[in-house]
């Protein structure tokens, strides 16, 4: 496109090409069309129906193709509309590159109607860097350095605010390309001294977080168990998985509380957390952050990661890296193998009704196909989901990071279009609850669209479950608005253009879970289950 009357719009089209972005998550409003116009044939435009939803499709789609990914929202109303699962990608470390459209220039000192008031302001601080560029030429620069930023260590979203005249304006290219790094190595004598003490260590505890799958460093965290034989816990409320969770090295997750989880690390003498933060909690119940005589060791990618733990000693660098260095450094483990954890898995002696989450769970494991994804967003079973669907490859689990509902529906659709993208056939399974399924349900409209093969399970239980078990912990009888009458879930899903069904019985369930496999298109599946108690 570049090359006698080229514009600041094809000269960013171009780079874009050349940094392999030809996919435009978005829902336009009138400030984008100039960006939009004469939308390039070798461009992908995925539209979802409200912004939340479009940011979630694209951390999905980010994560699964292990590139940023471009988002273009609405002005500062559209951008508010996406804050909440903007939220969500900046926790999850996801590189996006978020666009908005400003008014002509002219107008924006006069406070026109759609125009951004400060807009660089409003996505802080949930962005690393956002910027509205002093003149059009400098667009395509900014692209670069957004690209540049968003990927580097720790990476994470920024946004650009761009007046809509600035896209007509003449600009000869091409625009400057740049390659950054996204690896920072560990300091090796540090790492070194973290070595020493790991092998020196009676009974060592690993956890590894959600940045390990992220970097790749899945392998490399089975290996350094192995080599140790530590004690493997699951980070608390983890975003992606990292570790086999039928390994037998696996003790299950750690907890979300002070108590829970300085109860599971009693007897351990050193925990070496990778990843993760020092700790991610959701209830407060009080208790230590680390058990009497427990040494903690710090390695994440982030400074902010590790400047905000409390306790322990810290190393920056990248979490894959870090891994394989130091299985080279430490010594094999001589201590004796940790005890598989036990797992009970309890269902009713006859079938319920309505079923049990854990009986939902269950058949859904036996259904579930080899190599398939799931996307997770079911607050109050959560605990199920460790027991009868647990994450046995890497890039397999995928949860918010935020601690917000409404990203598991979109961010579903995201990773089927990075899969398909990247020439890869999988099922994916988004295991969403009823009230989760709400926040973002225009977005199963995007699915249909595409033909996604998608299989949406929704665990009717009629309440926010997750919230009458906190109103029991912090005892605050008579909360409001916790229950949930009144949805015809599977009927407003067909009214988006997609197969669904409601089932009442586990041979149900089953049954029509093989038959959405087989579809070539998107089921929502609507299981009505008894409420429960979190497990907090």
């Amino acid at each position: 496109m570049v090359g006698e009357g080229s514009t600041v719009r094809t000269v960013t089209y171009d780079l874009l090409r050349s940094l392999g972005m030809t996919t435009v998550f978005g829902n336009p409003g009138s400030t984008e069309e100039p960006f939009l116009q004469k939308f390039p044939d070798d461009f992908t435009y995925v539209l979802g129906l409200q912004e939340a939803s479009v940011i979630a499709m694209a951390d999905g789609f980010a994560q699964t193709t292990r590139r940023p990914a471009l988002v273009n929202v609405h002005s500062s109303a559209g951008l508010g509309n996406a804050l909440g699962n903007l939220v969500a990608a900046y926790r999850g470390h996801t590189p996006l590159i978020v666009t908005s459209g400003q008014q002509h220039r002219e107008l924006v000192i006069g406070e026109p109607y759609l125009g951004n008031r400060d807009a660089t302001n409003l996505p802080r601080p949930w962005v690393k860097w956002a910027y509205e560029p002093a003149r059009a030429e400098d667009v395509p620069e900014a692209f670069m350095r957004a690209y540049a930023v968003a990927l580097q260590p720790p990476s994470g979203p920024v946004y650009l605010s761009i007046p809509l005249d600035d896209w007509s304006v003449p600009l000869e290219g091409p625009a400057v390309l740049r390659s950054v790094s996204t690896t920072c190595a560990p300091d090796i004598e540090r790492l070194r001294g973290f070595a020493e003490r790991l092998s020196a260590s009676r009974r060592p505890a690993l956890v590894f977080g959600p940045e390990v799958d992220r970097s790749g460093g899945w392998h490399a965290a089975v290996a350094l168990a192995e080599k140790l034989r530590a004690s493997v816990y699951g980070a608390p409320l983890p975003d992606r998985a990292s570790f086999p969770e039928n390994h037998r090295l696996y003790q299950g997750p750690l907890g979300m509380s002070l108590k829970a989880i300085s109860d599971r690390l009693t007897g351990h003498d050193l925990v070496t957390i990778i990843g993760a933060e020092v700790f991610r909690y959701y209830p407060y119940v009080p208790g230590d952050i680390l058990p009497a005589g427990t040494e903690l060791l710090h390695i994440a990618a982030d400074p902010a990661m590790t400047g905000a733990a409390r306790v322990g000693d810290s190393l920056l660098g990248d979490p894959r890296l870090a891994i394989e260095l130091l299985t080279d450094m430490v010594k094999d483990g001589a201590r004796t193998q940790p005890e598989p954890m036990p797992r009970p898995r309890k269902l009713p002696t006859k079938p319920s009704s309505p079923l049990t989450p854990a009986e939902v769970h269950a058949t859904v494991s036996t259904a579930r196909p080899p190599h398939a994804v799931l996307v997770y967003e079911s607050t109050s079973s959560m605990a199920e989901q460790v027991e009868w669907l647990p994450t046995i490859e890497p890039d397999s689990f995928f949860a918010t990071a935020s601690g917000g509902i409404g990203w598991g529906v979109p961010a579903a659709v995201g990773v089927a279009l990075g899969d398909r993208d990247r020439g890869v056939r999988r099922p994916v399974i988004g295991l969403i609850g009823d009230g989760s399924f709400q926040y973002s349900v225009q977005a199963i409209w995007t699915a249909a669209q595409h033909s996604l093969p998608i299989v949406y399970v929704v665990l009717r239980n009629k309440e926010y479950s997750i919230l009458k078990s906190f109103a029991e912990l912090e005892r605050t009888p008579g909360v409001p608005g916790l229950d949930l009458p009144g949805l015809d879930i599977a009927a407003v899903a067909r009214g988006f253009g997609c197969r669904a069904v409601d089932v009442e019985t586990t041979a149900a369930l089953e049954k029509e879970f093989a038959v959405a496999l087989e579809a070539g298109t998107t089921t929502v599946i609507v299981v009505p289950t008894q409420p429960q108690k979190a497990a907090l």
